[in-house]
């Protein structure tokens, strides 16, 4: 067996070929995807029911305007999160699996990030229609700031307290 090798020339800790590398990185990813894109999704075809409830006629223009923001932001997070399986699908047995799994990767992230962004727009739509207080964007900033602790802050800090030299 071949021992991986990063860009950098140093060893991945894993005997495995570029293809196996490939390979398992790629059902990772898949299961990763899967989480996130069950979330988008439910959340998505919530949003685009409440326009034909009778209390959407009632918002007032700004909560339309956030309404309209986080129904766009939910389908780009759905799009980028089905993407990977679409890449997949169209490049499979075209021997370009690791640049389907690094292309994958950055849709997934795009993804999350605006998942982030759609939980935080109906967030703060949901607690502007539900409260009309002034605390609102404070709960909603708090919110986000959990949401970029968990998805980003805690991953990247264990990334770089963990990552060894090799």
């Amino acid at each position: 067996m071949n021992t991986t090798r990063g860009a950098d020339g140093k060893r991945t800790g894993r005997d495995e070929t570029a293809e196996e590398r490939a390979d398992r990185m790629w059902v990772e990813l898949i299961q990763e995807v899967r989480v996130a894109q069950t979330g988008v999704q439910i959340l998505f075809g919530f949003l685009l029911t409440v326009v034909f409830t009778p209390a959407f006629a009632r918002l007032a223009h700004t909560d339309r305007v956030i309404y309209i923001v986080t129904v766009v932001l939910g389908a780009a997070a759905t799009g980028a999160l089905i993407g990977p399986v679409s890449l997949h699908r169209l490049v499979s047995g075209r021997r370009v699996k690791p640049q389907a799994v690094s292309l994958a990767s950055r849709l997934t992230f795009v993804g999350l990030v605006l998942l982030l962004a759609t939980m935080t727009s109906s967030l703060l739509l949901v607690l502007r229609v539900a409260t009309q207080a002034d605390y609102v964007l404070l709960l909603v900033a708090v919110v986000v700031l959990w949401y970029l602790l968990c998805w980003f802050g805690w991953p990247l800090w264990v990334r770089h307290r963990h990552t060894s030299e090799q």
